[in-house]
């Protein structure tokens, strides 16, 4: 799987078509509204050409997740980006995890001063598909206004559509039983959970960019949900797996669940 994660990536990074990404991808930011303890929430709306397709956080089995640098930008503490729940996209017999057409993330932005305005400047590279890939790169800009408390329509549904909390899907017992194997570590993780809808997809995030993770596999016997999954370091290293950091994300036909951290059985 590796091999062909590196496949992708090389052939995005030698892409004559990468100068048209401008075509089938645009970005803006919504400025969004000012909260009570300071901070902000904005957003930021890609909009893509019919028929391609972007990445989440954790893209699977084949593509690229989104970078975000906001250097540019000014009396800026921080921005966490939150993700609405993705779809999973069959991507030529791979299983990538992604948005179609349109998608909005939420922005919780904290500014250095909580009195002042906030300047936020971007810069997003990521990668599109459609029958190939090509990277992309978008520029945003959007004047943050202090004054404005007010909540922008499109940024709360976005924020509406991220997938529940442990707790408010009834999550009622999670561990993680961690082994050594070749070269890496096996994970077995135990959810007692209502189910989620039809066929689910489990993916699993090591909260750590150099450690792969390979593509779990999920099993479900009515409120037990079983998922194995595999991880290496990127450079052949060893490394510690940090159970606080650790995430699983259960996508379902009817809702999907964040789930973070994995404690010991």
């Amino acid at each position: 799987m590796i091999i062909r994660l590196l496949s992708l990536l090389l052939a995005l990074a030698a892409s004559p078509l990468s100068a048209q990404s401008g075509e089938v991808i645009s970005a803006r930011i919504l400025p969004g509204w000012r909260l009570a303890d300071g901070s902000h929430m904005a957003g930021i709306e890609f909009t893509l050409a019919p028929g391609w397709k972007t990445y989440w956080r954790a893209p699977g089995d084949a593509g690229i997740p989104p970078q975000f640098d906001w250097r540019g930008s000014a009396n800026l503490a921080g921005v966490e980006v939150l993700w609405p729940r993705p779809r999973i996209i069959d991507q030529a017999g791979l299983k990538s995890i992604g948005y179609k057409e349109k998608v909005t993330l939420p922005l919780h932005v904290k500014p250095r001063n909580s009195g002042g305005d906030v300047t936020l400047r971007g810069v997003v590279d990521l990668g599109v598909c459609e029958d190939i890939c090509i990277p992309a790169q978008v520029e945003v800009s959007g004047l943050l206004d202090r004054a404005t408390i007010r909540p922008d329509p499109r940024v709360a549904a976005a924020l509406a559509a991220q997938p529940l909390t442990a707790r408010e899907a009834g999550l009622t017992h999670v561990s993680c039983q961690i082994t050594p194997a070749k070269d890496g570590m096996s994970i077995t993780a135990r959810l007692t959970l209502p189910t989620t809808g039809g066929t689910e997809t489990v993916v699993m995030e090591a909260g750590n960019p150099l450690i792969w993770v390979a593509p779990a596999k999920a099993s479900r016997q009515g409120q037990s949900l079983t998922v194995q999954s595999y991880m290496t370091h990127v450079e052949g290293r060893p490394f510690a797996i940090d159970r606080s950091a650790l995430r699983l994300t259960v996508l379902g036909a009817s809702k999907a669940v964040d789930i973070q951290g994995c404690p010991a059985p």
